[in-house]
């Protein structure tokens, strides 16, 4: 492989022109996609093999022409104190916001009057209007949502209290500024660490580029594959990250090739066969973590780890062609002015080489101390509860969870997660469905059934007494399960969440014996080693429970939540614990490949294992703690998203790859080796006869270079890093 990408980086270099010609087209041929596909809708959401999915599919089979697809809102209204909503001057302000609500937009499919669907209040202080919509909540123009907004603040103005709640009401993600300042910041770190505007606006450029085709393709498929605002805000955190992060370690390379005296072709040749062969396997674990998602079987999380996936195959083809060609344009100015002047020092004793040696003079302490730490700051993921968001995880200050608190006190707690109950049935089957359930402890109330036109079908509403997310709601939910009939099925969004979260459950050891395996055969591949992945696979395990942790510290429990703007506290999202599975383990074999490569390049070229632990360190080091701080900063500026997912899975990236970076692969990682010593780089023979050689240290191009015609003894040398 090193050899193929050598010659590639060398063909790019010379070509500089027409590659860089190529990726311009491209970005410009995804934009004009993006630009002129159809609006994308929000994307739908199933859970496949669940009796909640199966009721509802059962319901757009035998009641066509519903508006299970469209948005729906609930407008909320109190009474005054001392009056009720069923007093004259009350009771015609709704009538009359009922009658604009009909007539304010054609998109509109029914409203229902609160008088005569019974829902008003037992004590009258509380009334509510439902409105289903013919599209979903993306769909819907400004003039909808304004006449909606409009009927609740005339209202207002008379004197009731009224709150809109409902996916009406959802929005996309907002980021704000975080993630412009996360660029920023990554500039400056790229900045310090070169010591070169120019060597740190290459890999900021090239990661735009490629965040640029990869969302405007997103963007063009959308309508066509489904898919939602999250899955291109997703792909953007991780292509931003990696992208940065691959054409940092090539630049890196080539700079020290520059001032090991190569010529600049030759330089970014090796750069490219080197540091491009480290990218390349880099990319392909954090992808098949991505990928990987699809085990789970949500079409949801599968296209948000597709999408993923496909940026980071833009950002290692980038890295391997499109920076080589910049580096062209470039010259010796990606060098700091020293190293142009010939004036660069020894950096044989530099600050990653001393850490290396002080954890070898205490590998066991350090150990000690990493593992402890980590596992302590894991202690709150044993407390881990999952859900799906609704409106009672909204921040207080919104009409969203103002409503909902409204409807929870006037109706009872469980009024905003209703059961929807299907009955594949005739009437007495319907009716013997009823009296069973009137008669569960967690039923607060159950409606009599409704059919639909042909009567081979009911519907049947139960509201429990608890609130949606709560235990006794989901056992609710399995109790009506077990005691019903095959022919009676669960769902609605209480039931969905509660069937969603046990499959991500089920899902999640499977998940981890596919990612972890492919990746352990193939960082042995890499490595040639048995205890080297081993190793790796731990301490990302390690460092993943530890972020799950962190998140249930303070997006569960509320620590330090006002500091990362946690206006509401509740349950993890269901998702939460896979996809930073997926993802922070593909991003912590970045910093094993690249760190470990150096530490296997070393020994393979004789030096003893503690040697070749403080080499890697010298080389590596820096570079690996400035994509850290890069991918940081990066997933940190999606932390002021006002979607509650967004900032949940930027702060759980961040924090997972500061533990990883900083604590496992700079510290726990030299101390296993250390420990370790000669047997962290034993393989079978047997095995390594079977395993096939893709030379990422090099050697086999180290090999065919000086044996060349231009061969000379340098090239017989180590390649520095």
């Amino acid at each position: 492989m090193a050899s193929f990408l050598y010659r590639l980086g060398r063909l790019a270099f010379r070509r500089r022109r027409l590659v860089a010609l190529i990726w311009v087209a491209l970005l410009a041929l995804a934009g004009f996609g993006a630009a002129s596909a159809p609006a994308a809708t929000s994307s739908s959401f199933s859970v496949p093999g669940t009796e909640a999915q199966k009721a509802f599919d059962l319901l757009e089979e035998r009641f066509p022409g519903g508006s299970a697809d469209g948005a729906t809102a609930r407008v909320v209204f109190k009474a005054p104190s001392g009056e009720k909503m069923t007093d004259p001057g009350p009771k015609a302000e709704v009538t009359g916001a009922v009658a604009a609500l009909k007539s304010g937009s054609g998109q509109v499919a029914s409203v229902t009057d609160p008088y005569t669907a019974q829902a008003v209040s037992k004590d009258g202080s509380t009334a509510y209007v439902s409105v289903t919509y013919k599209v979903g909540s993306m769909e819907l123009t400004d003039d909808t949502l304004h006449a909606l907004k409009e009927t609740g603040e005339r209202a207002r103005s008379t004197g009731l209290t009224v709150e809109t709640g409902g996916d009406a009401l959802q929005a996309a993600p907002e980021t704000g500024a975080g993630e412009i300042i996360g660029v920023v910041i990554a500039g400056v770190v790229l900045a310090v660490t070169f010591g070169s505007l120019i060597a740190a606006g290459l890999p900021l450029l090239t990661a735009l580029v490629g965040v640029g085709i990869g969302i405007s393709t997103i963007t063009a498929l959308a309508a066509v594959f489904d898919l939602g605002t999250t899955t291109s805000t997703l792909a953007m955190m991780i292509g931003l990250a990696v992208g940065i992060d691959y054409a940092l370690f090539i630049v890196s390379r080539y700079r020290a090739e520059l001032t090991g005296g190569r010529e600049k072709e030759e330089a970014a040749g090796r750069a490219a066969g080197t540091a491009g062969s480290a990218v390349v396997f880099a990319g392909l674990t954090v992808v098949i973590a991505l990928v990987g998602l699809a085990v789970a079987d949500i079409p949801l999380l599968t296209k948000m780890g597709f999408a993923a996936a496909g940026t980071v195959v833009i950002a290692v083809l980038i890295a391997l062609t499109l920076i080589p060609a910049l580096l062209g344009f470039a010259g010796d100015r990606v060098l700091g002015r020293k190293a142009r002047h010939g004036k660069a020092v020894s950096d044989k004793t530099n600050v990653g080489a001393r850490w290396a040696r002080l954890v070898l003079r205490h590998p066991v302490a350090v150990l000690l101390v990493g593992v402890v730490g980590l596992g302590a700051i894991a202690v709150p993921a044993a407390s881990l509860e999952v859900g799906l968001p609704d409106d009672g995880s909204q921040p207080v200050s919104t009409t969203q969870r103002k409503a909902y608190d409204l409807l929870s006190d006037g109706f009872g707690p469980g009024f905003n997660g209703p059961l929807l109950v299907v009955v594949d049935g005739d009437r007495a089957e319907a009716d013997r469905a009823v009296e069973l359930m009137r008669n569960l402890d967690g039923a607060a109330a159950v409606t009599a059934p409704t059919f639909n036109k042909a009567g081979d079908t009911a519907t049947i509403t139960v509201i429990p007494k608890d609130r949606p997310s709560s235990l006794a709601t989901e056992d609710l939910v399995h109790e009506i399960r077990d005691k019903s009939s095959d022919n009676v099925y669960v769902t609605g969004a209480t039931a969905l969440n509660t069937d969603f979260s046990q499959k991500m459950s089920d899902a999640l050891l499977p998940y981890l014996a596919l990612v972890v395996g492919l990746a352990f055969l193939l960082l042995m591949v890499v490595f040639r080693s048995v205890l080297v992945p081993l190793k790796a696979a731990l301490g990302f395990l390690l460092s993943v429970v530890a972020a799950l942790g962190a998140v249930v510290a303070v997006f569960q429990w509320g620590w330090l939540g006002s500091l990362f703007g946690v206006e509401q506290t509740g349950p993890i999202m269901s998702m939460m614990p896979i996809f930073m599975i997926g993802v922070v383990f593909g991003l912590a074999m970045d910093y094993e490949v690249f760190l470990v490569t150096r530490m296997r390049e070393a020994f393979v070229h004789g030096q003893r294992p503690e040697e070749a632990i403080v080499t890697g360190f010298r080389h590596s080091a820096r570079v690996v703690i400035a994509a850290a701080v890069i991918m940081i900063a990066v997933f940190a500026g999606f932390i002021g998203s006002s979607e509650q997912m967004i900032k949940m899975i930027g702060f759980g990236l961040a924090i997972a790859v500061f533990f990883d970076a900083f604590i496992v692969r700079m510290a726990i990682v030299p101390a296993v080796l250390a420990l370790l010593g000669r047997r962290a780089w034993w393989l079978p023979r047997w095995l390594d006869r079977t395993l096939p050689n893709v030379d990422v240290e090099g050697e086999q191009l180290n090999k065919e270079l000086s044996q060349s015609p231009g061969g000379s003894d340098e090239d017989r040398e180590l390649i520095p890093v």
